[in-house]
């Protein structure tokens, strides 16, 4: 019987939950759906100067609002915790006595001024900074007296000379490290903390984790976390090491390609399994030509063996693409709903509103839906109701209100609509048509001048809704204001 695919995602609490974190974390859930296994979530918080609550907090939200759940870990509980690494000191302890009391792990005095002056010498000579392993061999005696003294000390590994350390990446395929390029690297700080790398050892192997998926960033930490599985006595998991993430100029991503964390992307309005969707083609490739998703669908097809070697482009206007399929699917109440924070935001509705100024929001949202990619565009679609800055666009624009027949028809659709008796856009319609028939011209010389002269745009939603929505005297005001109408 196969061994049950356990997962993880650790991360650790110190910003924003960044776009690149979010992907790692999806790409383990998809693993265990698909394999029918386990995801743990964990906290690696030992990092106490940059580690906050808020941090976490803003983790744990992210997540749950992109749908990616956990079986095991923080909140949540499970048979392999504590899930927090703060919480598990005592944990590392019993660890690290084991590996001083075996020999393979040894207390290390010496300063940062001597490490320092050793890390240099290396450097000049044009070789890779390690560890000399100067206090490897220290007489028992003088460990203790050193100890008796209370002098300052970390905990070293004692890393095997001279070995190949050897990974079957499933990503990346075959990857070697040299043991001496490693060397005996710090596993307890000098003020008693484990480090990263010795820490996720422990609570791996513990958690019977069988597959380590994470970044590329992450290769480099792998061949002393192998040393440490070998002297710890635990098996060595499976790797997956996924590209890394790289804005449009093809350099990592970062604040300057945009946002970068999942909650600037919440806050532009845009939906979480569009998302979801986005996050799962950044890396992995599909069978066929499908691009839209659905989460099961994922699941479904989801495998490591089809993640690239290659670094994933984080292409802005592919998740706008499938950011506006999903809001094409939403209903007038959601996409509303969506939409509202935007408005209050930029001043164009109040923080209460009454049932007629609600239902002619959102008349104008939905109007506008196939104008909007993400709940932030929101705005600019709807700034024509809300602001007298609305002078044609461009040359082209203003070209059409300098057409012959504009001032006609200018005129006689003004005429028109001040005589209607109720200004709808089932009332609004039949106008352009007896306009058309009236001056005897086409229509696009009846929809083009009306538009520009409402709304300094050639294109839009459908006219008559724009009348409807914008009303009769704002449309009378536009229309005056554009100096075309004849007397």
């Amino acid at each position: 019987m196969s061994q049950e695919v356990r997962v993880r995602f650790a991360p650790s609490p110190t910003g924003p939950f960044h776009i690149g974190g979010a992907r790692s974390a999806l790409f383990n859930y998809l693993e265990a759906k698909h394999t029918g296994g386990k995801f743990i979530v964990r906290i690696e918080d030992t990092d106490r100067k940059r580690s906050t609550a808020e941090s976490e907090e803003n983790i744990k939200e992210a997540l749950k609002w992109l749908g990616i759940t956990w079986d095991e870990g923080i909140d949540v509980g499970g048979n392999d915790g504590p899930y927090r690494q703060t919480e598990r000191l005592e944990i590392y302890r019993k660890y690290t006595e084991k590996l001083l009391a075996e020999g393979k792990a040894y207390y290390c005095f010496c300063t940062p001024e001597e490490l320092e002056a050793e890390k240099e010498a290396q450097m000049q000579k044009g070789e890779t900074p390690v560890y000399s392993g100067k206090c490897r061999n220290l007489p028992k005696e003088t460990v203790e007296q050193y100890l008796k003294e209370g002098r300052p000390y970390v905990i070293r590994i004692a890393t095997p000379k001279d070995e190949t350390i050897e990974i079957d990446d499933l990503v990346r395929g075959h990857v070697t490290f040299d043991s001496n390029k490693v060397g005996d690297f710090v596993i307890v700080k000098s003020d008693g903390i484990p480090v990263y790398n010795y820490c996720v050892v422990i609570d791996d192997a513990l958690m019977h984790i069988t597959h380590v998926i994470r970044a590329e960033e992450h290769l480099s930490n792998t061949p002393r976390q192998i040393v440490l599985y070998h002297a710890l006595g635990f098996d060595v998991p499976k790797f997956a090491h996924v590209s890394l993430i790289l804005g449009a100029d093809k350099k990592k991503m970062s604040k300057r390609h945009g946002a970068t964390s999942v909650q600037q992307y919440r806050d532009l309005g845009y939906l979480p399994d569009a998302l979801v969707n986005f996050l799962a083609l950044l890396g992995w490739t599909p069978e066929g030509d499908q691009e839209i998703f659905t989460r099961d669908e994922l699941i479904q097809q989801f495998s490591l063996d089809r993640v690239a070697k290659n670094p994933a482009v984080f292409d802005i206007e592919k998740l706008n693409w499938i950011n506006f399929h999903y809001m094409k699917q939403l209903d007038a109440d959601q996409l509303f709903a969506l939409c509202l924070p935007h408005l209050q935001k930029a001043g164009y509705a109040p923080e209460e509103l009454d049932e007629t100024k609600k239902q002619w929001l959102k008349d104008m949202v939905w109007a506008m839906r196939e104008h909007v990619q993400y709940g932030a565009q929101i705005t600019d679609a709807v700034k024509l109701f809300f602001t007298d800055d609305y002078a044609p666009e461009n040359e082209e624009t203003a070209a059409v209100l300098k057409e012959e027949t504009a001032p006609a028809v200018l005129t006689m659709f003004c005429q028109e609509l001040q005589a209607l008796d109720d200004v709808t856009a089932d009332t609004v319609q039949p106008l352009f048509k007896k306009i058309q028939k009236g001056l005897k011209v086409k229509g696009k010389f009846v929809y083009m001048p009306i538009r520009v002269a409402l709304t300094g745009v050639m294109h839009g939603p459908d006219l008559n809704v724009i009348v409807a929505l914008m009303g009769r005297d704002k449309v009378v005001s536009r229309l005056q204001a554009s100096g075309l109408l004849q007397a």
